[in-house]
């Protein structure tokens, strides 16, 4: 391979840093004058409770409504994105690929080894979204300057660009699409700076770029992207005061929050989430997750234990051992707060919940901390050393550095 070759190859991959953040902007930011007209249009009433049932994780609902949006608005493009959208969360959900800690560390193999979707919804999906993007495109051909369709267009593309990259793993053509949704919204925004919620697109990318190494970083300026971290930052933070785009730039910021150690921030971002969308159990569990991070571990341990009671009872469908993602939580937070009897339980309950392969490695890992603890640092090498193979199944390469650190000393409690 080249040099420029790998340097392309590196420049894709920025559109895959951020999957979930692209799944929910690239599936439901609306301009300002589409939102403005909800009351009045039927057909963006469906389309909006298509996105409140699918954020809320009724799915079966969202996908109905998604298809009476489309049915009503055949020629309208974000009629044909909701329900592209739909159909994609839908896919990563049963995947179980949504949940933030698969993107801390980079696209794995766990996320990209999974099975291919459906092929019924794999072709529902690329014909709907098609169809976004023509109709979005046939406006542009005879109305360039109409900013309704670029935002549009750009929308489309940016879905287009999430689906290919976390479902189909094609880097190149997702770094297409990519470019398309940061060139059109980039221009929405640069023609009317009012419209906020094109900041979405043009303030993730913006952020991602601003994270690559120099020469990728270069490639990317080369090639059209734009750069500045608290550019980005600040473009979403504009973004997520608008109604019409808040929950898509939220969730691009408790990612970015997370991934900047920011955890403070990602708390408040996570609870304010868990609040709008109070069916949605994956933002409780952000919410846990935010709150361990942050050090405030009783918190997160009552989050933890609310999530896991309202799981039991929840009749609709889970992620592929989501109980053991919960146990694990709990358990990792109860080992740092040194309750470790109650920790052992969770941890050892969910190794017999068939966790998936990234969390298997991850309990593991606690598993040998509580040997540490317990003054048992043969038995704690040991585990570790299992944990560090199964993390490197799956390139868990934040499981790994922890696991390495802890191989060189013994785990300690936290301001010990």
């Amino acid at each position: 391979m080249t040099a420029g070759s790998r340097l392309r190859t590196a420049g894709c991959r920025l559109v895959v840093a951020l999957p979930i953040a692209l799944l929910w902007f690239g599936a439901a930011a609306r301009t300002a004058a589409q939102a403005s007209s909800i009351s009045a249009s039927p057909l963006e009433a469906t389309i909006q409770q298509a996105y409140e049932s699918a954020y809320n994780l009724d799915h079966d609902e969202a996908l109905a409504t998604a298809r009476k949006a489309a049915a009503a608005g055949p020629n309208e493009s974000r009629a044909h994105r909701v329900l592209a959208a739909v159909l994609y969360i839908g896919i990563l959900f049963d995947r179980g690929t949504v949940t933030l800690d698969h993107f801390l560390g980079g696209v794995n193999k766990a996320a990209l080894g999974a099975p291919a979707p459906p092929p019924a919804a794999d072709a529902e999906f690329k014909r709907e979204l098609a169809r976004a993007i023509e109709l979005a495109e046939g406006v542009l051909k005879t109305k360039p300057n109409d900013l309704d369709a670029r935002f549009d267009a750009g929308s489309a593309y940016a879905l287009q660009a999430s689906y290919t990259a976390s479902i189909e793993g094609s880097m190149t053509s997702a770094f297409r699409a990519a470019k398309r949704a940061y060139d059109a919204q980039e221009t929405v925004l640069q023609t009317d700076p009012a419209r906020a919620s094109a900041g979405v697109v043009v303030g993730t990318y913006r952020y991602v770029v601003s994270g690559l190494a120099m020469p990728t970083r270069m490639f990317a300026y080369m090639v059209g992207f734009g750069g500045g971290k608290e550019t980005g930052i600040n473009l979403l933070q504009a973004a997520s005061r608008q109604r019409d785009s808040r929950l898509e730039a939220r969730t691009a910021l408790l990612l970015i929050f997370t991934r900047e150690g920011r955890h403070t921030d990602a708390l408040r971002v996570a609870r304010e989430l868990e609040t709008d969308f109070p069916r949605n159990r994956l933002f409780t569990l952000e919410v846990g997750s935010s709150a361990l991070r942050a050090g405030q571990y009783a918190d997160a341990d009552a989050v933890f234990s609310r999530g896991l009671t309202a799981l039991d009872k929840d009749p609709r469908r889970k992620l592929a051992g989501e109980r053991a993602l919960w146990l694990y939580k709990r358990g990792a937070t109860r080992v740092r707060m040194n309750h470790l009897a109650d920790a052992r339980v969770d941890l050892d309950t969910a190794l017999t919940h068939s966790p998936p392969v990234w969390v298997r490695g991850r309990i593991l890992m606690e598993l040998g901390k509580i040997a540490d603890l317990g003054g048992k640092r043969a038995e704690a090498v040991a585990t570790y050393k299992q944990a560090r193979v199964t993390a490197v199944s799956v390139e868990d390469s934040i499981g790994i550095a922890a696991i390495d650190q802890w191989l060189r000393r013994p785990y300690t409690l936290p301001g010990k």
